[in-house]
């Protein structure tokens, strides 16, 4: 059977002027698909084999190319926009027919020029797009072990779990709820330190350092506040978490123990509303 999307090992069939039909078997040859004279290459004649890859050209037609695709079905790849039109967004993998990655698999709005992590998928037309829910395709077969750290893109929030990241755009991650801090969105680029490797292969990881490395960065965090602030914060250890995240990017503990250390170096005094830099 030809498979849409994939790369196949095919015979030559049928030799014609403007290509050649290609088959599974001879035996099979009543389903074929035809290569482009194009590509096909020199000295090839009826029995030679051929790997190519399977998708459908400009009048939805299915077609085998010899050309290398970015993305295959099964995978997840980086893909330039290339424009945007009234059904999505139109991406460039490699092929002369930019894929289509419909407005309603995006995850947030792109524009011409995003690169966006994405896999293959066919639709209810038997036509290949692209869809930016790449969750099923992520591998669990990492090299990665606890304390490891990683490089991954955000491709999707939830407000149950967390933030779930595509680790070197290939294998499954996780940044839990309470491992997040600061502006993450999907498409934000990540550095992470793995926290463990799960039983099923997926990846917990953490955006925060160990906890005496991470007080450290908080601390010249709530310092560099108060610089902005000109010296005095018009808020204290006590105010809502909710203005603590805006202000910071921190949780209400992280930041009462940074201000708890300043407090007890002698750097600042806390007010009833305020806190001071004592050396301003």
């Amino acid at each position: 059977m030809i498979h849409l999307g994939e790369k196949q090992e095919l015979v030559i069939v049928k030799k014609v002027e403007f290509g050649v039909y290609l088959a599974v078997s001879f035996e099979d040859a009543a389903e074929h698909v035809l290569l482009p004279v194009k590509q096909v290459p020199d000295n090839k004649n009826v029995g030679d084999k051929l790997e190519v890859f399977i998708y459908r050209d400009s009048k939805d037609r299915m077609i085998a190319t010899t050309h290398e695709p970015k993305l295959c079905m099964g995978q997840v790849a980086e893909l330039k926009v290339a424009q945007v039109g009234k059904f999505g967004a139109f991406l460039d993998w490699g092929l002369e027919k930019d894929l289509l990655l419909p407005f309603k698999e995006q995850r947030g709005k792109v524009k011409q020029g995003d690169m966006v992590l994405v896999s293959l998928y066919i639709d209810k037309s038997n036509r290949l797009c692209a869809t930016m829910n790449v969750y099923e395709n992520l591998r669990t077969d990492s090299p990665y072990k606890a304390e490891d750290r990683v490089h991954g893109r955000v491709y999707e929030l939830s407000d149950n779990f967390g933030a779930f990241v595509a680790v070197d755009n290939r294998y499954s991650g996780l940044i839990s709820k309470k491992e997040l801090y600061g502006d993450i969105e999907p498409g934000t680029d990540v550095e992470a330190r793995v926290l463990r490797v799960r039983e099923d292969g997926k990846l917990d990881l953490s955006i925060r350092e160990k906890a005496y490395l991470q007080m450290d960065a908080d601390v010249e965090k709530v310092l560099a506040l108060l610089d902005s602030y000109e010296g005095a914060l018009p808020f204290n250890d006590k105010v809502s978490p909710e203005v603590i995240k805006h202000e910071t990017g921190m949780s209400k503990n992280e930041f009462k123990r940074a201000v708890g250390r300043l407090l007890k170096q002698g750097k600042i005094e806390i007010g009833e509303k305020t806190i001071r830099h004592l050396d301003y």
